[in-house]
Parts: C-alpha cells; structure tokens; sequence
C-alpha cells in the first residue's frame, strides 16, 4: 500500500506562495493599542490665572491734556490758544503733578511740522513721559 504524496519528483518541498499576514494584523494591532494608550486625554476647558478679589479701590481715570495745533500752526491748549511761554509754563506745571497727566497731541494735516515738533521737544525736555499722538489717520491718504 503505497501512498503518491505531492506530484513533484524531487525530494525538495514546494514554495508556499501565499504570506501569512496574521503575525503583520497582530504586530498592527499591538501598534495601534499604544497608540491610543499614549495620546494624553482632551481636556475641553481652558485653565486661567484670574486675579483674586481685592478691596481695594478703583484707579481713577488720568487727567488727558489735549494740545492741538491748528493749520495756522496756533498750538491750543484744551481748546485755548497759548504762546510758546505760556505752552511751557503749562507743560511745567503739568510734569509737577502727581501722577503726571496724559498729553494727547493732534496736528493738524496743513500745520507746520516745526510747531508739533516743538510740542513734543518741549514735553520732553521738562520730564512729561505720557504723550500721544492722536489723529494721525488723516496723513494716510
């Protein structure tokens, strides 16, 4: 009783030729569980440093100066013409303040560069630190 096992006449088995993709689907899967495992959790909500409650009261608004000059390079103190002396007498008595009041300088377009320099030379010069320039959107165009 003999028994014919495989076709070939050689000794030698045949190749397989189909992979075995189970190991591959495990080595994935081990890969993929990690993955998920090492993600740090989604927290929704954001964490602020908010200030604590104080009873202490409220700042007071600063004291704004308006200076402006006109096209007529006229230098206006709140609304009021002044000369260059009486401009540094009021700049004076402005740095003595405490605290020191806020400067809001606006130029006209057609006014002389020179006045709104010497505004702020002079505001510099006495020891003023806050000082704006306001209205300049009108030098864009």
């Amino acid at each position: 009783m003999g028994m014919n096992v495989g076709t070939s006449s050689s000794d030698e088995p045949e190749v397989m030729i189909d992979m075995n993709t189970t190991p591959l689907i495990d080595v994935m899967l081990v890969l993929l569980i990690m993955l998920i495992i090492t993600i740090p959790a989604q927290l929704h909500s954001v964490n602020l440093d908010m200030p604590l409650p104080t009873n202490a009261p409220k700042k007071a608004d600063p004291v704004v100066v308006k200076i402006d000059v006109d096209a007529n390079s006229v230098i206006n103190w709140n609304g009021k013409a002044v000369s260059r002396a009486e401009l540094e007498a009021k700049l004076t008595e402005a740095s003595a303040q405490q605290p020191q009041p806020e400067l809001h300088i606006r130029s006209h377009a057609k006014a002389k560069y020179e006045a709104a320099a010497a505004v702020m030379a002079s505001a510099q010069r006495i020891g003023l630190t806050k000082l704006g320039i306001v209205g300049s959107e009108q030098f864009v165009n």
